[in-house]
Order: structure tokens, then C-alpha cells, then sequence
């Protein structure tokens, strides 16, 4: 019995260590597709008994098809810098990214929360990419895979690693190896 509350105390301690951390997604544009903003509120809710978890969209820019795509780049560029938090880690979701599979994108999370990061951004650019500016805010780039997918789809993705990245942190039976 002494052995089950102690695992109980950790347990909590280990949650509550978590739900401190804030994870935001900064993503440019609504998603417009119901099945898939279906899911990312699934993954959401789910996240909820894990971390703060938000989803921070910017507003598509007004006018873009008259910019060139350096300018539209440019653009969004300003608005994701405007939305980060300068005390926190920012990782850009970028097909140069570093690959990880989902027990290393578990270690990592873990790692960062070690390293006593209390807020992390990750951002998904436009579909040109980010500008010079961005990528010299971002602490880390982080590729999903080799394909690529819509930038709604990504949304999805994401949201589903980081529910499974905890799920494995707390030894839940939700990802097989």
C-alpha cells in the first residue's frame, strides 16, 4: 500500500511538473477543413490533463496575391515574431528540421523541461516559409518528415505527437513501439 501512494505522490508531482510548462502552436491561417480541426480539438482536450497546450493563429494576410513570395514571407514573418515569447524556446516546423521519431520527440520534450524551458513555441510558417528574420529568432528547427503535407494537416500531426510525446512520458499504453 505504501508503495502504490508513493507511485501515486510521483505520479502527481510529475503531472503537476508538466502543467506548468505552456506549449503554444503558432500557426498562419484557419484550417478550414472540419475533420481536421475535429481532430486538433480532440488532441487538445486530451492535452489538457498534461500541459498547457494553445493554438495561436494569425490572420492570412489581406491582399497577399498582390505580393511576391518574398514579400509575403516577409509579412508573416513580422506577425509570428510579434506573437513569441522572448523568455521562451521557439522551434520552427520546417521540412530542414531535425527528424526525431516519437520517443525522441519525447526525450526531447522531457530534456527541455529539464532544462527548465517554461514555454515553448512551436511554429508553423506560411506556405512559402518563414523569413530570414524568423529563422534567426528559433532556437531549433524540427522536421515531421520527408513529405510534405498541407499546412492544416501539420496542425493535426503535431498536436497528435506532442498527446503521444506525454503519453509516453507518463508510460501510458497509447504508443507501441
Amino acid at each position: 500500500m505504501k508503495a502504490q501512494l508513493l507511485s501515486w505522490f510521483n505520479y502527481l508531482r510529475t503531472v503537476e511538473y508538466y502543467r506548468r510548462m505552456k506549449i503554444n502552436l503558432l500557426v498562419i491561417g484557419k484550417s478550414h477543413k472540419g475533420f481536421l480541426t475535429e481532430g486538433e480539438a480532440e488532441y487538445t482536450k486530451r492535452l489538457k490533463k498534461y500541459v498547457q497546450f494553445e493554438k495561436i493563429e494569425i490572420p492570412d494576410l489581406k491582399n497577399a496575391r498582390k505580393l511576391s513570395k518574398e514579400e509575403i514571407k516577409k509579412e508573416e514573418g513580422k506577425l509570428i515574431l510579434a506573437k513569441l515569447n522572448s523568455n521562451g524556446l521557439v522551434v520552427l516546423l520546417d521540412d530542414k528540421g531535425k527528424d526525431y521519431t516519437s520517443m525522441q520527440f519525447s526525450k526531447w520534450l522531457q530534456d527541455s523541461m529539464n532544462r527548465g524551458y517554461k514555454h515553448i513555441t512551436f511554429v508553423v510558417g506560411g506556405a512559402y516559409g518563414f523569413s530570414d528574420e524568423v529563422y534567426q529568432k528559433a532556437n531549433q528547427k524540427m522536421s515531421l518528415s520527408k513529405m510534405t503535407f498541407s499546412h492544416q494537416m501539420i496542425r493535426l500531426f503535431f498536436t497528435e505527437q506532442v498527446y503521444r510525446a506525454f503519453t509516453i512520458l507518463n508510460n501510458e499504453p497509447y504508443h507501441h513501439e
